[in-house]
């Protein structure tokens, strides 16, 4: 599975690029909050990435943060919503607005965008509310990358931990920096076996 990939970017249209890397063009779909931070074509470039499998093709989604990649797979486990429908939400709100839209229950955020009908914008509330809702409140008074930190607080919890205690762990340890799941998950493991 590719995770990222850094290389020359050649080829820009809306919801597409090339990236080279080592010789070999790589096609990758973006939505259009990603594209707008590229630099131009020729220049090098670094996108998270996400593959995409199915029976007759696999496909490649760059994102240039986390919190776009983040919400893109939330959304992918939403029935009803596909890859290239994720990308479109994507596409057309902020993805900081949409986790405080989503959050918040703002179905007529939602709603503005082209394939998103009033039923399936209830459905992305409803599944994903608590899910942001959250990492929204993280994101406005921690100041930490809201899908690095709840990430953290996910493995904690799968290594036994009470939820509660995993995320007053990992807020004890979050600065105001963002920073990667692996140094939060190791901090506030260590904060939590001095507290034993």
């Amino acid at each position: 599975m590719i995770a990222s990939l850094t290389g020359r970017l050649e080829h820009g249209e809306p919801g597409d690029l090339i990236i080279d890397v080592g010789g070999v063009g790589y096609l990758v779909h973006v939505p259009m909050y990603t594209l707008t931070k590229l630099p131009p074509a020729g220049n090098e470039v670094f996108l998270l990435i996400t593959t995409v499998v199915r029976e007759d093709e696999i496909s490649l989604y760059g994102f240039g943060s986390q919190e776009e990649k983040w919400l893109f797979s939330l959304m992918r486990n939403v029935s009803g919503v596909g890859p290239k429908l994720a990308l479109k939400i994507l596409s057309g709100i902020d993805p900081l607005r949409l986790i405080e839209g989503l959050g918040s229950g703002d179905t007529a955020l939602l709603g503005t965008i082209s394939g998103v009908g009033k039923k399936l914008a209830q459905r992305l509330v409803v599944e994903l509310r608590d899910k942001v809702g959250e990492v929204g409140g993280i994101v406005a008074t921690v100041g930490v990358s809201a899908p690095a930190e709840a990430e953290a607080i996910d493995a904690l919890v799968s290594l036994g931990y009470p939820p509660k205690t995993a995320r007053k762990a990992v807020e004890a340890v979050a600065a105001d920096e963002a920073q990667e799941t692996e140094t939060l998950v190791r901090q506030a493991l260590q904060r939590l076996a001095v507290k034993r």
